[in-house]
């Protein structure tokens, strides 16, 4: 249930499912990761938050965009959809922000030799920026690649910008 629209959004979900569609064999390993927030979230305005209802669990509003979910369906041994902004009383912008994601998320990139994190998603300025900012901060040894073209922002990518610009990110469209 609920609304928190992002300028761009469907296209740029639209062009990352064609991008997973046609780049798959390329990845050894796909994370999504998803608001699951409760009914009564901290994070929404009728609870003293900043943001209207979103991403309710077992809501439409928390689905994963089903262009993209009709993708990982077909390759489930290469997928993992962690959750985020479960607990009432807490918000985490970033899936670094859940110690039991981070730890599966550590797990992968150990098993898998990951090399190269590739991060896109909704919305840039706020958890895609935060995950970015906590991902350097856990001083991982896997290159962070920002997929400009599979993000949209609430402020037009400003913030991404500069995040990818102060930290020399690679970014790729």
């Amino acid at each position: 249930m609920g609304s928190l629209p992002v300028p761009g959004a469907e296209k740029a979900m639209n062009s990352l499912a064609e991008y997973i569609r046609y780049h798959l064999s390329e990845y050894s390993y796909i994370i999504i990761t998803a608001d699951r927030h409760p009914m009564r979230h901290c994070s929404f305005k009728s609870e003293g938050g900043d943001w209207p209802i979103h991403c309710v669990a077992d809501s439409t509003g928390a689905a994963i965009w089903p262009p993209i979910m009709d993708i990982l369906l077909d390759n489930p041994n290469k997928v993992k959809i962690l959750h985020k902004g479960k607990d009432a009383s807490s918000e985490e912008y970033s899936i670094f922000k859940n110690g039991v994601a981070t730890e599966q998320i550590l797990q992968v990139l150990e098993t898998e030799n990951i090399e190269q994190i590739d991060i896109c998603g909704l919305a840039g300025d706020v958890c895609v920026a935060e995950t970015i900012r906590d991902g350097i901060a856990l001083k991982l040894p896997q290159e962070i690649n920002v997929l400009t073209d599979y993000t949209s922002s609430n402020d037009g990518g400003k913030t991404l910008k500069s995040i990818i610009s102060k930290n020399q990110l690679s970014c790729a469209r």
